[in-house]
């Protein structure tokens, strides 16, 4: 099983390619197989998830956007009689009630899979503070996951959930996309509902989410932010919120000092970092450079100020009742707090001093969009054993400065650093100006891309749709060509289609993808002769690159032409008793 975007889980439930009952038994099969990798806390199992299949039944998919779609949850926000447990086991607790966040996303159809590891009570950006074992980076194990939310990041990176809840209070929600290649998605504080969660700094905690697609962080977004309606014309249900209209930013806000760069692998992400910028300078919006010293002073008060001592308000007579129940970094972390002895004055001191910060920030960042990376390199598992407070300072570097300043972020992969090696960039906006965000994070995410056009088996819901996506691809529309093709079913194992231009000729059912150039050749070569590059005429005229066949190929072949594409053909095979190759 492989990532699964939101789109693509929607065409395979109406094509009858699979039921959300045989997917979600799908993933507790792929959950066992990787139960090494420490993803779940509380991992997939039908004893809980039935109930929630079972309430499918009385909601239309067309009325419901998140209908049938598995999610995970991080074991720090609560789901309705599965155990809470922060990652401490001498904590766990049983809500009676999920989540607000949980029980919005339960109610637009969505299904909850389980509970996934973290760095104990989110505190760390490694994911390797838990006593239910490191979580192991989804490409190269070996690896940190980052944290805190590592669980659920894994988890979308090894397809056994298409979304998942993190929570962010200083990276948390970003780092883990970052280092697995995901989109992380934090909109700002109290957008979304925090309640049911349990706190880590409780003034700064923002509920996250990880895709992997854009358009399925912010169909999430809709459903969980902001206030829910009763829509009379629903039977009384709620009325979900439209997604985020898509705007475009004044400006982008790039550091010009030199960048930290950090680990084993710091040359590798220097380099992406600068192929990132030249992606950023195809977007067609204005880069200015900007001393970004002050979001390095924000950052320093985060934890060297009082803002630490709120972890201890919330933790500290838990602490101090559990001696040795709790993980030994994460106790050291907790009580610094509490040694520095921060009073009234300093918290106030801090206050005035973080108010003047958002007023220039404001001035700064006003209709702009800053970017950073998400971070500035990686470690190993034992790396960070070694030095586990150095390094996991070194990841927040780049992500501290963001929920003191209110802002809103979206982590976004861009071109890997090395073989199985992501790299990310964040881009921040001001609070209320989520829509010049999403106009840009869009904007990058289509640069150095082109349109792709297939017709057979890497169409949604189709086997070799896995294809596209390991190489970043995303769907984008179906479409069909102009009506001078002819398909054919070639003599191939397994069977897969031709299109040949011709004329006369018929028009032909297709889907466009949008792939990344770098990644097009590595796509390539998984396509076999007599199949090649070329392109497509479609029905508005229009042209794309996609796959032809070379007209050879078509001897001894099938003309299913009159179909009008591949899947009327596969049901028409099936329908026959013959059986479906797709």
């Amino acid at each position: 099983m492989e990532k699964l975007t939101i789109a693509t889980l929607k065409a395979m439930y109406k094509s009858k390619k699979t039921t959300p009952q045989a997917l979600i038994e799908a993933i507790i099969e792929k959950a066992e197989h990787d139960k090494s990798l420490n993803i779940w806390i509380v991992p997939p199992s039908l004893s809980f998830i039935q109930p929630y299949l079972d309430g499918l039944k009385d909601k239309n998919p067309e009325q419901y956007p998140l209908w049938g779609i598995p999610f995970a949850i991080k074991d720090n926000i609560d789901l309705a009689g599965v155990p809470t447990t922060a990652a401490c086991p001498a904590y766990a607790y049983t809500p009676g009630q999920s989540a607000e966040v949980v029980e919005r996303l339960i109610e637009a159809g969505a299904i909850p899979l389980g509970k996934t590891n973290l760095d104990q009570f989110a505190t760390g950006l490694v994911g390797t503070r838990s006593p239910y074992g490191e979580t192991h980076n989804a490409l190269l194990p070996e690896l940190i996951s980052g944290g805190s939310s590592a669980g659920s990041a894994v988890a979308v990176a090894r397809g056994q959930a298409v979304f998942a809840l993190g929570t962010d209070t200083a990276g948390s929600g970003r780092v883990p996309a970052a280092l697995n290649d995901l989109i992380g998605y934090k909109a700002a504080i109290g957008d979304w509902p925090a309640s049911g969660v349990v706190p880590a700094c409780a003034s700064l905690d923002c509920v996250t989410v990880f895709t992997s697609a854009l358009e399925d962080a912010y169909l999430v977004d809709s459903v969980a932010r902001g206030k829910r309606e009763q829509d009379a014309h629903n039977g009384g249900g709620f009325r979900f919120n439209p997604p985020i209209a898509s705007g475009k930013p004044r400006k982008l806000l790039l550091p010009k000092e030199p960048l930290f760069f950090y680990g084993n692998h710091k040359d590798a992400y220097r380099s992406a970092w600068d192929k990132a910028v030249r992606r950023l300078e195809q977007c067609g919006i204005p880069i200015e450079y900007i001393d970004c010293g002050i979001f390095r002073k924000v950052s320093g008060i985060l934890y060297d100020g009082p803002w630490i001592a709120e972890r201890w308000s919330d933790l500290g007579e838990f602490v101090e009742s559990h001696p040795g129940k709790i993980f030994p970094v994460t106790e050291q972390v907790l009580r610094s707090s509490h040694e520095r002895g921060y009073d009234a004055a300093s918290v106030f001191t801090a206050q005035h001093q973080l108010r003047g910060y958002k007023e220039q920030t404001g001035a700064l960042m006003r209709d702009a969009i800053l970017v950073m990376p998400t971070c500035g390199g990686t470690y190993t598992r034992e790396q960070v054993a070694a030095e586990p407070v150095a390094a996991n300072s070194d990841m927040g570097y780049y992500t501290n400065h963001c929920n003191l300043l209110d802002l809103t972020a979206i982590a976004l992969p861009s071109d890997y650093a090395g073989e199985r090696l992501p790299f990310g960039i964040t881009m921040f906006a001001l609070r209320g100006q989520d829509h010049i965000l999403k106009g840009a994070a869009a904007e990058f995410m289509q640069t150095d891309s082109i349109e792709l056009a297939v017709c057979g088996l890497h169409m949604r819901g189709f086997p070799l749709e896995k294809q596209l996506l390991e190489c970043g691809a995303s769907f984008l529309r179906p479409d069909r060509t102009a009506p001078c093709y002819r398909l054919i079913r070639l003599q191939s194992n397994p069977p897969k289609p031709g299109l040949i231009r011709s004329a006369p000729g018929s028009s032909i059912e297709l889907e466009v993808w949008r792939i990344p150039l770098h990644r097009l050749g590595e796509f390539i070569r998984k396509v076999p002769a007599p199949l090649g590059l070329g392109k497509i005429e479609l029905q508005n005229g229009s042209e794309v690159t996609g796959f032809l066949c070379e007209p050879y190929a078509e001897l001894g072949g099938e003309d299913i032409t009159r179909y009008g594409g591949w899947a009327a053909a596969e049901r028409s095979r099936s329908h026959s008793g013959e059986p479906a190759t797709g």
